[in-house]
């Protein structure tokens, strides 16, 4: 496993200049802000995850509005009383992805939120104390509790509320496998556990963020 001088000078000279790399490097929220962030918003951005997932990510944000206006702001309280004949009245509005499993996921999600609130205080709260040398155990956490944030779905909604985390995209994975990090994409706990300790490392030895050392490796991928 290379260390981070070297993960710095490659993206430094496949971009050209400090300013043109820091330009494509995303900022995580701080703790604050991310505890300031309401529960509405979270349930939000959690199902605005889901319904992403295996589509066109711009085909969902533009039919966004309307999941906003028929889920009541994903206000929770409201969510979590939505029954199914409810729900299938939502499968006749066009407006919307009609996609029955995913409709189902939000009342069940607002429960989620709902009983995290009551044992931190909010949902942010959990969000923001998770600490990001465990960043895996969240991911875990999310897809134990929460509907349809298995795989990926838990670093990427992590990656969009603004929680620090790396996220083992194709181009990251074959990047730890270059740095013989893993052999393989990182599934088990073992291998996870592994990814986990060289992001360490590497934020060690730079003091940069998961999320900027993740975007970093994965541009050391030849396309």
């Amino acid at each position: 496993m290379r260390d981070y001088r070297w993960l710095h000078e490659y993206c430094l000279n496949r971009f050209g200049s400090a300013k043109a790399l820091e330009a494509r490097l995303p900022q995580p929220r701080t703790d604050a802000e991310l505890r300031q962030l309401p529960d509405d918003r979270y349930l939000s951005l959690i199902a605005l995850r889901v319904f992403r997932a295996g589509l066109k990510h711009s085909l969902v944000d533009a039919k966004w509005p309307a999941f906003e206006e028929v889920f009541f702001g994903f206000d929770p309280e409201k969510v979590v009383l939505m029954g199914a004949e409810h729900l299938e009245r939502l499968m006749q509005d066009a407006r919307l992805i009609r996609h029955l499993g995913k409709l189902k996921s939000v009342p069940r999600n607002a429960q989620f939120v709902l009983d995290v609130e009551r044992e931190k205080g909010s949902f942010g709260a959990l969000i923001a104390d998770w600490p990001v040398t465990d960043i895996v155990g969240l991911w875990k956490y999310l897809a134990k509790h929460g509907h349809q944030l298995g795989g990926l779905s838990a670093p990427r909604f992590l990656r969009m509320v603004g929680k620090d985390t790396f996220i083992p995209t194709d181009d990251m994975v074959a990047a730890l496998k270059a740095q013989d990090v893993i052999d393989k994409a990182p599934t088990s706990q073992k291998d996870l556990a592994q990814v986990q300790a060289a992001f360490k490392q590497w934020h060690a030895e730079s003091g940069r963020p998961l999320c900027q050392l993740s975007v970093m490796l994965a541009h050391t991928v030849n396309h």
